[in-house]
C-alpha cells in the first residue's frame, strides 16, 4: 500500500527524459573507448526509475522502498551519474 500522492512534474520530466534519451542514445552510457560503463548506467537508470515513481505520485509506506525510491535519492543518483559521465569524458 502507498500513501496518496500527487503528480510531481519535474521528477516525471526527469524520468521520461532519461528514458527517452537513453533509449535513443545508449552511447551516452559508454566510456570513450566505446565500452559500457556499468556504474554510470546503474546511476542513470536508477534516477530514471526513481523519477518515474516519484513523478506519478507513488509514495511507499515501508522504509526500504522509501529509502531506495525517495525524491532526494533521485537527485543524488542523477548528480552522481552525471558526475561519473563527466569524469569519464574529461569534462572535469
Amino acid at each position: 500500500m502507498s500513501e496518496p500522492g500527487r503528480l510531481h512534474p519535474l521528477a516525471l520530466m526527469v524520468g521520461v527524459g532519461l528514458m527517452v534519451g537513453i533509449t535513443l542514445q545508449p552511447q551516452w552510457l559508454t566510456t570513450p573507448a566505446g565500452e559500457a560503463d556499468h556504474v554510470a548506467a546503474l546511476l542513470m537508470l536508477h534516477a530514471m526509475a526513481t523519477g518515474l515513481v516519484n513523478g506519478v505520485g507513488f509514495r511507499p509506506r515501508h522504509s526500504l522502498p522509501k529509502l531506495v525510491l525517495g525524491r532526494p535519492v533521485l537527485w543524488l543518483s542523477l548528480l552522481a551519474g552525471l558526475a561519473r559521465l563527466a569524469s569519464l569524458h574529461g569534462l572535469f
